[in-house]
């Protein structure tokens, strides 16, 4: 079983990055006609002679299937390549961004998470009263609702309109800082319009998860016997309830830090924020083959490594499970 499960990822791993290779170059222009700055105007012209010698510096003046026989060879010595735009190492420029993007998944799925999983238990408890069906119907729409577009309310309404937020960015611009506290303090509020919008995406699907599963253990004889004794709600909910809940829930949450990720790539857009989504954005537009390779590279292995962790975590809380 662990074999076919082994040969499943590796399956699904090598369609992907075989999927990542090809799709950038099917997109219309090449880095070099399409060399562009971010407003789409041309940037940087070059003539027939410079084209056609970058091509042969980056391979790019070979056969597809050699290409891409040089593409798996580099995956396989964890040689990302160069950025044709940037003119750096793709992992140096991938390795500066990942703490962006990281820190906006954890702290989404831990808010995110907690905050869902308590509405979660509550709503189950209260089930069928008004706060239930109001919470319920919330969670519901939420859940509905795109990513991105919850970022631009939050930007349109806290930033743009109230002024409490920045607009953009990861931090203030050449900004002299007193210390390392007031750093820290000018990169949490950059941080959290995308990590608030985050959340909440994530609240929903941990509070409908939670509201389940809570719902389905509320029902058994142990629960009914606990509240027979007369024994506390917080007690019931958090030490009997939740404790025999917590395998759905921990699975969301490892399933959540996969999904987290598209997310990310898409509000850091909204919000300019620096991590891999707006470099990938930026990759595109220049077409530059080697980053965007590299950036689908990073995410795939983050979300199969997320989904084998769900496969372990799974064993683990319940031996049955094969």
């Amino acid at each position: 079983m662990r074999h076919q499960k082994a040969l499943k990822y590796f399956a699904t791993f090598f369609c992907i990055i075989t999927l990542n290779f090809f799709l950038p170059r099917i997109m219309p222009g090449d880095p070099f006609y399409f060399l562009s700055s971010e407003q789409g105007e041309v940037a940087v012209t070059y003539s027939q002679e410079e084209i056609d010698r970058f091509k042969a510096y980056y391979g790019l003046d070979k056969s597809m299937l050699a290409q891409y026989g040089s593409y798996l060879k580099g995956i396989i010595k964890g040689d990302l390549g160069y950025s044709i735009y940037f003119g750096s190492d793709v992992k140096t420029i991938i390795k500066n961004r990942i703490p962006w993007s990281v820190s906006l998944v954890l702290l989404s799925v831990i808010i995110g998470g907690g905050v869902g999983t308590l509405l979660g238990c509550l709503s189950a408890w209260y089930r069928g009263n008004a706060s239930d069906k109001f919470l319920y119907s919330i969670m519901v729409v939420i859940s509905e609702i795109p990513a991105f577009l919850i970022g631009i309310f939050f930007l349109f309404y806290l930033a743009a309109r109230q002024g409490i937020f920045p607009l953009s960015g990861g931090a203030k611009p050449f900004a002299d800082y007193a210390s390392w506290i007031d750093v820290l303090l000018d990169i949490a509020r950059h941080g959290f319009l995308p990590t608030l919008t985050l959340s909440v995406v994530q609240m929903s699907g941990f509070y409908l998860i939670a509201r389940n599963s809570m719902i389905t253990i509320m029902s058994k004889d142990y629960i009914i016997t606990a509240k027979a004794k007369g024994l506390g709600t917080r007690r019931i909910l958090f030490r009997h309830a939740l404790s025999n809940a917590a395998l759905p829930i921990a699975t969301q949450a490892f399933y959540s830090l996969g999904q987290a990720v598209g997310g990310t790539l898409l509000v850091e857009n909204v919000f300019k924020y620096p991590g891999l989504g707006s470099l990938m954005r930026q990759a595109v537009m220049v077409r530059d083959y080697p980053l965007i390779q590299g950036i689908f590279l990073t995410v795939t292995l983050f979300v199969i490594i997320m989904n084998a962790a769900v496969d372990i975590l799974y064993k683990r809380l319940d031996p049955r499970i094969t």
